[in-house]
């Protein structure tokens, strides 16, 4: 027998704390914040290039950059759900964040503090590499109960239950889809432990283990995407998100396959044995 028929999604959208109800979409974004710049300061404190007051004061202004890009970033790729609409474009509490204009405007502004604070760019960049999946493993927890952003139809035993009112059009009641935001949880999760892994045996430069955080998430992403059945822009049979997976990964490979031969030509050959 299967101990598991399927994986229900929330009654609600928010949680109650006795006389509090918090949007839970939220909440999830704000404890992936906060357990990213715990693991960012435990960084940069046990390198000794920076303190936990550091990452705070990073992640103070860095997070609202990156949660304002994120929304500028799924305001421009999907114009048309808020033409005519300008006021849907605030409701960031119903969903909408594109996670390349979190991480590129998180990351530079982010980096602007950093500088402004004394830490070094390359040593913050290191320290934020495996803090970045971390926060997205808890954040993407907001998507679950928002109930969006699953995959196609499944019969799998973990098929995600999705309520009459936010089922797609065209799949009759019952159906259940690939829980996507549970797998790109735990692929980020798995990320955050191997990047930490690396970080400890590989001795890499400064500020190049972000770009095994770009590479590995990348191509994560590339495959979560494509079970996705969101409408969203295409072209050649891929959605937009797998271009720009494909594009970031690929300059993340080089960008690591280039700086690992430099590093072995300025080494020279092994010294001859006599």
């Amino acid at each position: 027998m299967n101990w598991l028929a399927s994986l229900p999604s929330p009654s609600s959208g928010s949680l109650t704390l006795g006389p509090l109800t918090l949007n839970a979409y939220g909440l999830m974004i704000a404890l992936g914040a906060i357990a990213g710049t715990w693991l960012m300061g435990k960084r940069l404190e046990a390198c000794g290039t920076g303190t936990r007051d550091d990452a705070s004061a990073i992640a103070m202004i860095a997070v609202p950059a990156g949660i304002v890009g994120a929304r500028l970033y799924h305001v421009i790729t999907d114009w048309e759900r808020f033409d005519g609409r300008l006021l849907d474009v605030v409701k960031i509490w119903k969903g909408g964040l594109g996670i390349w204009g979190g991480v590129v405007a998180g990351v530079v502004v982010g980096v602007w503090v950093a500088k402004r604070r004394g830490v070094g760019v390359a040593d913050a960049l290191t320290a934020v590499a495996p803090a970045l999946p971390l926060a997205q493993a808890i954040g993407r927890w907001g998507n679950w109960f928002n109930q969006e952003l699953f995959g196609r139809a499944t019969t799998l035993p973990w098929g995600l239950e999705i309520d009459e009112r936010h089922l797609p059009s065209g799949y009759p009641e019952g159906t259940l889809f690939h829980p996507t935001f549970l797998y790109e949880s735990l692929g980020n999760a798995l990320l955050c432990v191997v990047l930490l892994q690396i970080d400890r045996r590989a001795r890499l430069r400064p500020g190049r283990l972000f770009l095994f955080y770009t590479a590995g998430y990348t191509l994560l992403r590339f495959f979560v995407e494509g079970l996705r059945i969101d409408p969203a822009k295409d072209a050649a049979g891929l959605r937009l998100n797998q271009w720009t997976s494909l594009a970031v990964f690929t300059v993340s490979m080089l960008w690591i396959m280039l700086a690992q031969r430099r590093a072995t030509s300025r080494q020279g050959p092994p010294a001859r044995q006599e």
